[in-house]
């Protein structure tokens, strides 16, 4: 059963290499902005994927889990795929037969790459402006090449730009995420001053899960503002 050889392939791997759902969504997210941590767990209903759990009941992705769900969105992202032909045909490809897909798309197996600045104002469709706006105010660091997440983040400049908000406002939202992980690391410090691996995996862990709460709240929040300034 491919559910189960997915879960015993995952116990066999190093638990270090094991990863939680934000961190998986960090890994993912520069790819696929719009997943969540909901988008996660409906794919693992779906039968995508099939994570391990601890005996808190927490999930934990090994890689082969993780390169499952990237093809998994890729194919649902760019060829508009079912879920269940998604799904049978990544099940075939790990048994070994062949596919149920009468022609396997060429681009379900991407590789992480590395932009130039000409390559990533090409791949965001982004003005030079917007980007050297977006560097003068720490919202991109300009040091070294660029990757899927410096994409995601100018697409949504661009299309913010759209409604009149530029990259300077968007820098409260960074400053808020600095501050965000500055309490998570004041939450953290007692496991972050310890030096014994049981203490940084679980900081590795509860980190993410912080940030997931975080994001949460904060969704709340604007929801809320909203619901006061639109139109019923």
């Amino acid at each position: 059963m491919v559910a189960a050889a997915a879960a015993g392939g995952a116990a066999a791997s190093p638990t270090r290499s094991l990863l939680s759902i934000g961190q998986v969504l960090s890994k993912l997210s520069g790819e696929f902005p719009g997943l969540s941590s909901s988008k996660l767990r409906f794919l693992e209903v779906q039968g995508i994927v099939s994570p391990q759990r601890t005996s808190s009941g927490y999930r934990k992705f090994s890689p082969a889990d993780v390169e499952r769900l990237r093809l998994a969105l890729t194919l649902q992202r760019d060829h508009y795929l079912p879920l269940g032909v998604i799904r049978d045909h990544l099940d075939d490809v790990e048994a070994g037969r062949e596919s149920s897909l009468t022609q396997t798309p060429e681009s379900i197996h991407p590789q992480e790459r590395s932009f130039s600045r000409a390559e990533l104002l090409a791949e965001a469709g982004a003005p030079a402006r917007i980007l050297d706006e977006a560097q003068a105010l720490g919202l991109v660091r300009a040091d070294g090449g660029y990757g899927s997440a410096h994409v995601a983040l100018l697409r949504a400049l661009v299309a913010l730009e759209q409604y009149g908000i530029d990259p300077r406002h968007v820098r409260s939202l960074k400053q808020g995420a600095e501050r965000d992980v500055a309490l998570i690391e004041t939450a953290l410090a007692p496991l972050l001053r310890r030096s014994d691996a049981p203490a940084r995996a679980q900081a590795s862990e509860v980190g993410p899960r912080l940030a997931e709460r975080l994001d949460e709240v904060r969704g709340i929040f604007v929801r809320q503002a909203l619901g006061q300034i639109l139109p019923d």
